[in-house]
């Protein structure tokens, strides 16, 4: 095991020299991807699975094709230039020589040869993974360790938490969450780069930003009065019931992200029944910014210290109150209601800027 630890650490040095230092962005995202492979097949050597799981999904994959995707709309990576080969450097209107195109077929030859060595390993490495693994129920599973035992024995007397699921991902593991709301705000920041319509006419461009604004709410029902009475109706209730998961997440199954999604809904619920005019009155850019931030930095400033001290942190004083009360668990309730709020801007950020460009 120290062995092939040490084989991907390697691996690892080599693809940060390589990303740092190659000229082809294209090629840079590649090495990124391959980067956070290896990262992902470290983590499961250090017997975590689902930080493994997130790295191969969110690093190799979703990150990849979103770099991919930004860079392509900005004009950042020609296509073509992989089709046609190189130009020559006296005539800019025909390929290259024979030289340069048998060097670009061998190349892509090599390529070829390479990668499917490279999924043939991958697809070994998992075989053999999973041939390995130990049998359902046996007591030298990993799943049977100290670990869960601490949480279920005295998860209630150490957190105030009767949600043990809240207990455990927002206060053991508090800072792996405020590292996944950090991703839920990168993501919006990417998503913002990549649909956001400019407000101001470029040359050649037909509509900008109020035009492509005036003709979405061309679309939207502004006359109906089924959905406006209807949303009259729920959307409080909605509201109420989404704040309700939130602050009761140490106490029963949901918390943050669930009661988030609903008043995300909720959200994008009266935009859809009274349109983005009334919706910007308390939900625009600068409301969702400063939610965000806020919430973010007060739960920083909560568990952060928690990365630097590990274990079960440093005492902080801060009284758990009576297991079951709505006014317990300590940090975590506010805990919760951070996570909540980023959850919420993030649902109506996405949806709005697919609306209309902008939040």
């Amino acid at each position: 095991m120290n062995i092939l630890m040490i084989i991907m650490s390697v691996f690892l040095i080599v693809c940060a020299v390589a990303v740092s230092f190659t000229r082809s962005i294209l090629s840079s995202i590649v090495i990124f991807s391959a980067y956070s492979l290896i990262m992902s097949v470290m983590w499961i050597l250090m017997e975590s699975p689902d930080l493994a799981i997130t790295e191969a999904a969110v690093g190799a994959g979703v990150t990849g094709i979103l770099f991919y995707a930004t860079l392509k709309k900005i004009n950042q990576i020609d296509i073509n230039f992989y089709k046609r080969g190189p130009l020559d450097e006296k005539n800019k209107n025909r390929p290259a020589g024979d030289i340069s195109a048998k060097t670009l077929k061998a190349s892509a030859a090599i390529y070829r040869v390479v990668a499917l060595v490279c999924v043939l390993t991958l697809a070994v490495l998992l075989v053999a993974t999973v041939l390995n693994l130990p049998e359902v129920g046996q007591i030298s599973n990993p799943d049977n360790n100290e670990v869960s035992e601490r949480y279920i024995e005295k998860g209630i007397e150490e957190t105030g938490a009767i949600n043990f699921v809240a207990g455990m991902i927002l206060d053991y593991r508090a800072f792996d969450t405020f590292g996944e709301s950090n991703v839920l705000f990168v993501a919006t920041i990417c998503v913002m780069v990549m649909l956001r319509i400019s407000k101001k006419r470029d040359p050649g461009e037909e509509t900008n930003a109020e035009e492509e604004e005036v003709s979405d709410r061309f679309y939207e029902p502004a006359n109906d009065t089924i959905l406006q009475v209807m949303s009259l109706i729920i959307f409080p209730v909605i509201m109420v019931f989404g704040i309700y998961v939130v602050l009761n997440g140490h106490l029963s199954p949901g918390g943050g992200f669930s009661g988030g999604a609903v008043l995300g809904a909720g959200f994008i619920l009266y935009l859809n029944a009274y349109g983005f005019e009334k919706t910007d009155r308390f939900m625009n850019a600068k409301t969702v910014k400063w939610i965000t931030f806020i919430a973010l930095m007060v739960y920083c400033l909560a568990k952060s210290y928690s990365f630097f001290t590990g274990a079960n942190h440093l005492e902080s004083h801060i009284p758990l109150g009576t297991p079951g009360a709505i006014l317990s668990s300590g940090l975590i309730l506010i805990l919760n209601i951070c996570v909540g709020m980023v959850v919420a801007c993030t649902m109506y950020s996405f949806y709005a800027l697919v609306r209309r460009g902008r939040i």
